[in-house]
């Protein structure tokens, strides 16, 4: 007589059978969201958005403005925000220009300099190194013409998100109602409850994840601060922030938050060190935000664990790049909520869990 029940062998391919079709739904989900991006990526904006403006627009709406105009004042006051944080970035290239003059005499005195060290010190004569450079531009023209080409197709994917995001957010507001009961149209009756539940808890998540956000960029700004005050640079707070606050902006925010304070530290201390402190900070309190405080601030708000944090983080980056990092974190947030009240998905929910809510045996 067998130990075990007939049906075992069977639960078990099914179990196993279960996780390879898994495995296929998530490659499957991968590639349709990779080849989708152009549809996905603003869309997820919009989503993101319209969760954090729907308080917004509902206690606009009790105070009996019409819903119309209520999504429209919601709006407006994000586009401010927005061209806040526009301005002072184009504020902060505005002052690198002012500097530009005094920066690029220093910059050549620089250059003068190493090609004189390398003349003394290497035996390679000026003549061979204007060559050397010459040969590097001659072959450079065709990756030029090609970072140009992908730069223009970048702008012309960045102006469709700033057309698109407001519109399918307005839409999204506005029928917000008829998706709802779309949704629980795929769901037996006596389910409608726990869904309408779901959907409330995601705009939660969202809230806590925006609370995430700000917590994380007041660190970072304190943590910049810091930084350029120990290295002696001149209004270390005031960089500090700016830093902080254009870090909104992947990749191009830090990297020009980062000119005046390289440009002044330069011409103040007349020393290549101090320009390379600016940018030994910055780098370090960005990988410190991507991979610790980012993690474990927001990972602590949605309740999530580090680990899932940067897997979902890594895993945006390559699918969706920039605007994957940020939009996959809620994501994976609202994947835990379906996954806590779903037995067949226990095993994502304690993945994700931050081990306060389920015991381990």
């Amino acid at each position: 007589m067998s130990l075990f029940p007939k049906t075992s062998s069977h639960t078990k391919n099914t179990n196993a059978i279960s996780g390879l079709e898994l495995l296929h739904y998530f490659f499957l989900t991968a590639l349709i969201l990779y080849f989708g991006k152009l549809l996905f990526i603003p869309l997820s904006f919009a989503i993101l958005v319209s969760f954090i403006l729907y308080p917004v627009c509902k206690r606009l709406e009790k105070n009996k403005i019409h819903p119309v105009i209520a999504i429209g004042i919601a709006l407006s006051a994000l586009f401010i925000l927005l061209i806040g944080i526009l301005s002072l970035l184009i504020f902060q290239a505005k002052e690198f220009l002012l500097e530009w003059e005094p920066f690029k005499s220093k910059l050549l005195e620089t250059l003068y300099q190493i090609s004189t060290y390398i003349s003394k010190n290497l035996n390679i004569t000026n003549t061979e190194q204007i060559s050397f450079f010459e040969n590097i531009l001659n072959h450079s023209e065709n990756q030029l013409l090609s970072i140009l080409e992908s730069s223009f197709y970048s702008f012309s994917h960045v102006l469709y998100y700033i057309i698109i995001i407001p519109v399918f957010t307005a839409l999204i507001l506005y029928y917000h109602k008829i998706f709802i009961n779309a949704i629980l149209v795929y769901f037996p009756k006596e389910q409608n409850k726990k869904i309408i539940e779901i959907l409330r808890e995601t705009i939660n998540i969202y809230h806590n994840f925006i609370n995430g956000m700000l917590l994380v960029y007041l660190i970072v700004g304190i943590f910049n601060s810091i930084g350029l005050l120990i290295i002696g640079i001149p209004h270390p707070f005031m960089f500090g922030f700016i830093a902080a606050i254009l870090t909104f902006i992947p990749y191009v925010g830090i990297m020009i938050s980062a000119l005046l304070p390289i440009t002044i530290s330069w011409i103040t201390y007349n020393s290549i060190w101090y320009p390379i402190g600016v940018i030994s900070v910055f780098a370090f309190v960005q990988v410190l935000e991507a991979y610790i405080i980012f993690p474990y601030i927001v990972g602590n708000k949605l309740k999530i664990n580090t680990f899932a944090i940067i897997l979902m983080i890594t895993l945006g980056g390559i699918l969706w790049g920039a605007a994957g990092m940020i939009l996959f974190i809620p994501f994976t947030s609202i994947i835990k909520l379906i996954a806590d009240r779903t037995e067949s998905l226990k095993a994502i929910s304690i993945f994700l869990s931050d081990g306060n809510e389920q015991k381990i045996k």
